[in-house]
């Protein structure tokens, strides 16, 4: 719906009900949104009758949240929408790599089709935007850039996107750097990296050759990190450095950053300090076990940290479902935020840091002004659905609906 029009009988957080210092549950009400030109034009009391000619859409009473962000997914190579394939068993990420050169030509007819079955099933579950880093290497060249950037067109108007070159055989490995180059002038939106000392073997020179192709074509940079130890600790003290020298500030992320997993806690803190100050993110799949993150911790030093999928069901690993609320209900449940307000405000992890209410109750979403783009949701508040992965009905994006349908 382009035109303008009212998204009328939807809930929406008021604020937080205490017992003393407890906050006990969310306040809710019904309310009548008016949307215009993509974004939230006037919001009235649910209990007011509209004296409008303007078409209306029945929200059936459902929760309105802000839609999701899938921060690290990998569209351009899957098993999904496919037979069913599980994970061979390796001894190394070279060996994974090994094939991956006999895999990805194979997959490469199907890129597109099943990237745009993956966009659709993101967008089902609530994401309204996506970042996805797309195989750069010799094997691939540029063309899985291509697949992935016609499926991301054919959602045009219907999803937002990114697109990180990833040179997965390795930065300087597979001499890929003019490849990347040429990915950067293709549309890619992101430099990519993987493992400056265990796949590059030379952790400055890796890094350096990201900065600048990331300062040459004015990009971000989001590097793949599994490294620990002192290893992983040099690299991210070398990226902080870089992105301080290159006025990269705000624009780097580092996905999964493992080395934080087994770090003494206060080499971890001043690392995040460090991090923080230069606005650089980190982007987890919230993993269990040995590599479990201080992602609590991260985000208390000030670190914007994204929630995300990564791979789903391919050769890397079968376990991704691309839905962005259970992710943020996995978070919730390992940390123990087990209490409304920790529920409440988990919702920030997948949203863009957006929540219907700020941690001391006050509604700061949705006002007037805000892009129409949400998701109704059947519980009671945000809570709820973070905890109990509510079911998703429909999904809007700039005011249109995209996904789902609010008829009966």
């Amino acid at each position: 719906m382009k035109q303008a029009y009212w998204l009328t009988n939807v809930t929406v957080e008021r604020g937080y009900v205490r017992e003393g210092e407890q906050v006990t549950g969310t306040r809710t009400s019904p309310a009548h949104l008016r949307i215009k030109d993509g974004v939230i034009a006037e919001i009235v009391e649910g209990n007011n009758r509209l004296s409008s000619d303007l078409p209306q859409v029945d929200g059936k009473g459902l929760l309105l949240l802000p839609s999701f962000e899938e921060a690290h997914i990998h569209l351009d190579k899957t098993y999904y929408d496919g037979p069913w394939t599980a994970v061979k068993r390796i001894s190394s990420i070279f060996e994974r790599i090994e094939e991956e050169k006999v895999l990805l030509p194979k997959l490469l007819p199907d890129a597109k089709r099943q990237a745009e079955s993956i966009l659709t099933l993101i967008q089902g579950y609530g994401s309204t935007h996506v970042r996805s880093h797309c195989n750069i290497e010799p094997v691939s060249g540029l063309k899985r850039l291509e697949a992935t950037r016609q499926a991301l067109e054919s959602f045009s108007g219907k999803i937002s996107s990114e697109i990180v070159a990833f040179p997965q055989h390795g930065l300087l490995r597979s001499h890929s750097v003019e490849l990347m180059g040429q990915a950067m002038k293709e549309g890619a939106t992101h430099v990519g990296g993987l493992d400056p000392h265990t796949v590059d073997e030379q952790i400055e020179k890796s890094l350096n050759a990201m900065v600048e192709l990331a300062v040459q074509h004015q990009a971000g940079i989001d590097i793949h990190l599994h490294d620990g130890g002192q290893a992983g600790q040099q690299t991210l003290l070398e990226l902080a450095n870089l992105t301080e020298a290159a006025g990269l500030q705000g624009k780097v992320t580092v996905s999964h950053a493992f080395w934080f997993a087994r770090a003494e806690q206060q080499e971890a803190e001043d690392m995040a300090q460090r991090m923080a100050s230069l606005g650089m993110s980190i982007a987890s799949t919230v993993p269990i076990g040995r590599t479990m993150m201080p992602l609590p911790m991260l985000h208390r030093m000030g670190v914007n940290v994204k929630l995300a999928t990564d791979s789903l069901t391919d050769h890397w690993s079968p376990f991704g479902n691309g839905d962005m609320l259970e992710k943020a209900g996995r978070f919730a449940e390992l940390y123990g935020y087990s209490d409304e307000l920790s529920l409440s405000q988990s919702l920030a992890w997948v949203t863009g840091g957006i929540t219907p209410l700020d941690s001391k109750g006050e509604q700061v979403w949705p006002k007037v002004g805000d892009t129409a783009s949400f998701v109704l949701v059947h519980a009671s508040c945000s809570a709820e659905a973070v905890a109990r992965r509510s079911a998703r009905q429909a999904v809007w994006y700039k005011g249109q609906l995209v996904r789902g349908s609010t008829a009966d």
